[in-house]
């Protein structure tokens, strides 16, 4: 049956021609506009016509490089009546050679782009002897040679329109095939040269098809996308799977710089009201972060009684609502009360109609996903990846176990291996293998890449997990990024670093490394607000060497923690924990290309920056707490 994202909008448009789609903001003086299905499906139409009569012919790849917008999506939409291909970009691409990368290897015709990122293209146009056109949305002043508005680009999609027939025109859209590729998604780049996810129009709509079936969601929801567009997980979830509902999508809106469209999320969430949100970790602890602000700022006497409510409501909901609450009804008025005392309010800030968040990206900690159901406001794991369209597994309101992944998105073929590719039993640790319809194409010209990780149908995610007897995955890291002992022996690390981020004051971010060397070694990020703290209480300050020695203390002192006779001692074997660590003097971000635009840290890239700080804590100088590039750090 033929099924493709053509066919997914059409149907949408039958069902719910007056039904909001999409909700904008573009001005501050006034609030969300909302645009019907019937309203985005003639503008799609006239973008689509306009493509036509600018040359864009079936099978052409172009790239769309904006933040979340109306655009965006009928931007997209529109690239399928023309039967092009979308190439959607970052727009936290900052450097040159990243962009041209894409945009060259992708062998890009025609570029949609904002006026906030046109400077972007225009920086390398002149290399780009591919590009045929490129066309600008917003304002963007006076155009140069190349450039068309897409204004233009409508009325001529118009004058298209008037002579050919309503047939002649959507030919071109219904003539795409399942198999046809809608997409080709750029990986975040852990490597020096990013691949090329080739994604069918298939691919997506059997993964919309099968993520509804772990989200209940109808024509009345309403999401808010605050993560880019461009990323698979906000592609899919976001606006694919509300399309298919006929439900609402909002953007954020835009502000003239990336600081200030991220102040604009908090407001916009309370102009929306979204049903749910899609998130990453860092989003959630930042939103967490403001909530606990706030309840400090209303006085000690409020923040006692959240605490208590907290306590209560997490005692009350568990980690599971697999497991019988036994004793634990009894705590049902005290929920209601605190509920009704403090934690209405704290939801109001969010709409007043969350029901859940869904995350994706890097694994939540427990003590996050614990927060949140305590404020009412569950924040549910998922798994997946672009290769798989991207949804595998999720948690939700019908079943959720905190620690775990969720369930199985229906149908998929499910199985962990070993590293020789044999199947491992329920329980098992191995490398996650999935088969199914949203399983992607391939990598865009890159066949050894394609056949080295989708094997006789099944895709071999390289994410290291295990089923459990309640049939939920449970992913515990990446497989290729295990650590390997000099004996050959393998351990993910990323409980440990989860463990050392949320139980160690002292600590933002760390890198676990060995790679088949006598010892575990760690790089740290410190929590210099927390160590400042922690020194003034102790008479001291990081402007002088004792200061920084102190500090360099204060970490060792949390890693201890984990280690015989501490605290959190047994919670992993002694032998994978740090027997010494480096402390970095910045942190791991998008800006200096060591975490990507999931908010994941590109380990490789980390790896590779600090060879020489790794190398040296494999000799007698490194296991020096006190080495000078540790007390440097602290300045």
């Amino acid at each position: 049956m033929k099924k493709t994202l053509v066919d997914l909008f059409e149907e949408s448009v039958r069902k719910y021609p007056d039904n909001t789609f999409l909700l904008e903001k573009t001005d501050k003086k006034e609030g969300f506009k909302p645009t019907t299905y019937s309203q985005v499906k003639e503008q799609v139409y006239r973008l689509g016509a306009g493509y036509q009569a600018l040359g864009v012919k079936k099978g052409d790849n172009m790239a769309l490089l904006s933040e979340g917008c109306n655009m965006w999506v009928i931007g997209e939409l529109a690239m399928f009546y023309a039967g092009a291909v979308n190439v959607p970009l970052s727009i936290k691409l900052e450097e040159s050679n990243d962009l041209y990368f894409r945009l060259d290897h992708g062998d890009v015709k025609f570029i949609l782009v904002s006026n906030y990122q046109l400077k972007k293209v225009r920086a390398i146009k002149d290399k780009l002897s591919k590009v045929e056109k490129i066309i600008v949305f917003g304002n963007a002043g006076e155009l140069q040679e190349g450039e068309i508005h897409v204004d233009e680009v409508m009325k001529m999609g118009d004058e298209f329109l008037a002579k050919h027939t309503m047939e002649e025109f959507l030919a071109v859209g219904q003539s795409i095939k399942n198999d046809d590729i809608a997409t080709i998604t750029y990986t975040s780049g852990t490597t020096a040269d990013p691949k090329g996810v080739m994604l069918t129009h298939r691919n997506y709509t059997a993964n919309v098809e099968q993520a509804l079936t772990l989200v209940p969601i109808d024509q009345t929801w309403r999401t808010l996308i605050i993560l880019p567009l461009d990323h698979c997980f906000a592609h899919v979830v976001g606006f694919y799977i509300m399309m298919s509902c006929g439900a609402t999508a909002a953007t954020v809106q835009v502000g003239r710089t990336g600081l200030e469209t991220l102040k604009n999320i908090p407001l916009n969430i309370k102009e929306v009201r979204p049903h749910f949100i899609l998130s990453v970790p860092s989003l959630a602890k930042t939103f967490k972060k403001n909530i606990e602000g706030a309840i400090r700022a209303k006085g000690k006497f409020t923040e006692t009684l959240f605490n208590w409510g907290m306590a209560v409501r997490q005692k009350y909901y568990g980690e599971s609502n697999l497991d019988s609450k036994g004793l634990r009804i009894f705590l049902k008025p005290l929920v209601a009360l605190f509920d009704s005392l403090i934690f209405s309010k704290v939801r109001e800030n969010f709409g007043g109609e969350l029901r859940f968040f869904v995350g994706g990206g890097a694994l939540l900690d427990k003590e996050l996903q614990n927060f949140y159901i305590g404020v009412g406001m569950p924040m549910f794991q998922g798994y997946g990846l672009s290769e798989a369209t991207p949804v595998i597994s999720s948690n939700g309101p019908e079943l959720y176990r905190f620690g775990s992944s969720g369930k199985l998105v229906k149908p998929i073929e499910l199985k962990i291996c070993d590293a020789d590719g044999k199947e491992l039993p329920v329980g098992e640790l191995g490398e996650i293998v999935v088969k199914g319809e949203n399983v992607m194409a391939g990598y865009w010209k890159n066949p050894t890449a394609t056949a080295e990780t989708v094997r006789d149908g099944y895709l071999y995610t390289g994410d290291l997990g295990y089923m459990s007897e309640e049939n939920l995955l449970y992913v515990k890291g990446r497989f290729k990024s295990l650590l390997i002992s000099s004996d050959g022996e393998k351990y993910s690390p990323e409980g440990i670093e989860e463990a050392f981020v949320s139980l160690c004051p002292t600590i933002d971010q760390v890198i676990l490394y060995n790679n088949q060397s006598p010892y575990t070694i760690a790089l740290f990020v410190p929590n210099k607000d927390n160590i400042k703290r922690a020194l003034e209480a102790k008479g001291l300050d990081l402007s002088t060497e004792e200061g920084r020695k102190a500090a360099c203390d204060l970490v060792k002192a949390d890693v201890d923690k984990f280690k015989k006779g501490g605290e959190h001692a047994g919670m992993f074997p002694e032998r994978w924990l740090p027997s010494c660590f480096a402390v970095l003097p910045e942190a791991f971000t998008e800006q200096n290309g060591m975490m990507n635009s999931t908010m994941k840290v590109v380990r490789g890239k980390v790896e590779k920056f600090y060879k020489e700080r790794i190398d040296i804590l494999y000799t007698a100088e490194g296991k020096n707490l006190y080495e000078q590039h540790n007390l440097d750090a602290f300045k």
